[in-house]
This record gives C-alpha cells, structure tokens and sequence, in this order.
C-alpha cells in the first residue's frame, strides 16, 4: 500500500508539473462589446481571435498556447476598470486595449498599479501615454498628431470659408476637436462655432439647423460615427450640403449603414490602412475566405498581439518589466509593417493619411 501510495504521489506530481509546462498564457482584448460602438468592439475580437488562432497554429508564445478572453467595456469608463480588475482576477498578462480613450486611460491605472502589460490598438489620446505608466503602449497614432493634420487641410482648404468644430465631450471626442482647432487657430484661422452635442441622441436636426442658419460650411466632428452619420444625413434632408470632415471613429461601414449616399464625400483622418500592407496580404484574405472585411481596427488589435508576442519571445519571457525592455528597444514585424515604440510607449510608425467615403466604402482621397 505504501508503495501505491508513493507510486500515485510521482505520477501526480510529474502530472503537475507537465500541466505548468504546457499551461495556457492569458491574454484579453477589451472594448465595447455592446452598445452604440459594438462594431469596433467586434473589430477587436475579430483581430484578437484570428492573431491568437494563428500564433497557437506555429507553436504559441515561449511554447506555450495562447487563451484568449474578451472584456466588455461599452466605452465606459467605469466598467472599464471594472473589466481591468476581473482580467486581474483572472491572471491575464496582457491586454490588447481598450477602444475608447475614456476607457483606455482609467483602465491603464489598473494595468500599472498591477503591472500587466497594456498595448491599445485604438486609443489616441495623448494622456494615455504621455501620463501612463511604463507598461502602456498603443499601435496606433495620438490626437495631437491627428489633429494637426486636420487643422492644416481645414486651414488650406476652406480657410476662407465658415467653419464649425464639433465635438462629443469624451475624452476622445473633445481631445480630437480641441487639438485641430489649435492647430487651425495656430495657421491663423478661426473657426465660426464651436459646439459640444451630446453623444447617444437620434435627433441633431436642431444642431444641423443652427449650422445652416449660420452659413457653415464645413463642420469637423470630434467623435464616433454614430452621431456623425446621423448628422450628415439629418443635414442631407435639409437640403443642406455642408461638408463633413472627422477622424479614426469613422472606419467602420457602420458609418455608410447610417448615412446611405448622404455620406458620399465624408473626409476622415486615418492610419495607413494595413489592409494595404504586403505583410498583411495573407492574413487579410484568411479574413475575406471567412467573409469579413478586416476594417478599421481589426488589423491594429492583431498587430498589438503579434508585438507583444515578438517582444516576449525576444525576452524569454512574460515579464511586464522584460518586456517594457523589449518593445522599447525592438522592432517587430506584423501586419501593420515593421513598427517599434518610443520612449512613452508611442508606435513608430507612418503618421496620419486621408480617406473618402464614395459608395459605401472608404479609401485614400
């Protein structure tokens, strides 16, 4: 009996020890999931699903799998900390995101009090990085270079023209409104209105008939493609056809779903799309196989993956502080072409380009 004993006690043991040899690495992608935003939500997952598929299929992460969980925070601020907390709770090493910078950035403090490892395919707000810890990183471009770009088309194209900047009051929103009004202020000119609108509403006629009493236009919209879309196209049944020019939020053919033609010759600032990248060719057709389109940020959460995958196999190993080093001071091929951080954790990597809406589909202008 004794012998038995002894005999179940090593295979028990040497059946632990294989389990920690093979056991699974956490990792998470987080945004909303639900709610007026979902469409970029389902970009994250898309993107975080296929990357953690395909980095499982050549062996995984320091030859371990990957497992993949998914945190709904709706774009709110509070839930999005109350997501941080329960991927603490779950033991997750590493976050590919959040979405909108009012999540990502209170969500961020969670990461670094706990010292898990944040990489934000979409949040471009300079706070995120200029304030975040060390452990905060994002593939994706800040409002203070988005902006500039859009201040200085406004400027050039329609500096003699009545121009409004509108904004959402969001973290984003207003981030990206204020930063292209300094810029357009800073080429010497001034804009006719500036407005905050509350996001969520379905009717902004009043607002678009403040507009046109006015005599706008152009009106830049710092803000999500929701209330964008439904501007353009309450403007559009108005007889009014002021143009409209924003950021990022409207890479998505949610956008289009809203507008119908009346979004027809929508400008919007946007990353170049890796869509386009030769390193992505493949990847982007596993997509379309499967029938999806990889838009918006679909490529970005899978780029954010495959960074920190690259990172930790460049530092044999998981560890935050490992691997701080190693994103600092690498540089990492993925479908968004060959990108590295600088020192707040900012990627390196082509700044801002213009895109078009022309038939219920964005391309360069």
């Amino acid at each position: 009996m004794k012998t038995a004993s002894k005999f179940l006690v090593v295979v028990a043991s040497l059946a632990l020890g294989m389990g920690a040899a093979v056991a699974d690495i956490l990792i998470s992608t987080a945004g909303p999931m639900t709610g007026q935003y979902a469409s970029f939500g389902e970009q994250m997952k898309r993107g975080a699903e296929m990357a953690v598929a395909d980095i499982n299929a050549k062996g995984g992460v320091l030859g371990q799998q990957l497992k993949l969980t998914i945190g709904d925070d709706a774009c709110d601020p509070k839930q999005a900390v109350a997501v941080a907390n329960k991927f603490v709770s779950q033991g997750v090493k590493f976050v590919a995101g959040h979405f909108c910078s009012g999540s990502s950035i209170p969500a961020s403090q969670v990461y670094t009090e706990e010292g898990i490892l944040q990489i934000s395919p979409a949040s471009t707000n300079p706070k995120l990085t200029d304030e975040g810890g060390p452990n905060v990183f994002r593939v994706c471009g800040r409002d203070d270079q988005q902006g500039t770009v859009a201040g200085n088309f406004l400027a050039k194209t329609y500096g003699g023209k009545k121009i409004a900047i509108l904004h959402d009051k969001t973290a984003y929103g207003k981030g990206l409104a204020d930063e292209t009004k300094k810029q357009l202020n800073k080429m010497g000119v001034q804009e006719s209105m500036y407005e905050a609108y509350t996001a969520g509403e379905k009717d902004y006629s009043a607002l678009v008939s403040k507009m046109k009493g006015a005599g706008i236009d152009v009106f830049y919209l710092g803000g999500y493609h929701t209330e964008a879309g439904l501007m353009v196209r309450q403007a559009r049944e108005q007889g009014y056809g002021v143009q409209l020019v924003s950021g990022d939020a409207l890479v998505t053919d949610e956008f289009w779903k809203i507008t119908g033609n009346a979004g027809d010759g929508t400008l919007m600032t946007f990353s170049p799309d890796p869509r386009k990248n030769p390193e992505a060719a493949p990847v982007v057709k596993k997509f379309r196989d499967a029938g999806y389109e990889p838009e918006g940020y679909t490529l970005y959460t899978y780029g954010a993956i495959q960074a920190w995958a690259q990172a930790a196999e460049k530092a044999g190993s998981t560890d935050t502080g490992k691997l701080i080093t190693s994103l600092r001071s690498g540089q990492f091929n993925t479908v968004l072409g060959k990108i590295g951080f600088d020192k707040v954790g900012d990627v390196t990597a082509p700044g801002y380009v213009w895109y078009e809406w022309k038939n219920g589909t964005y391309d360069y202008r």
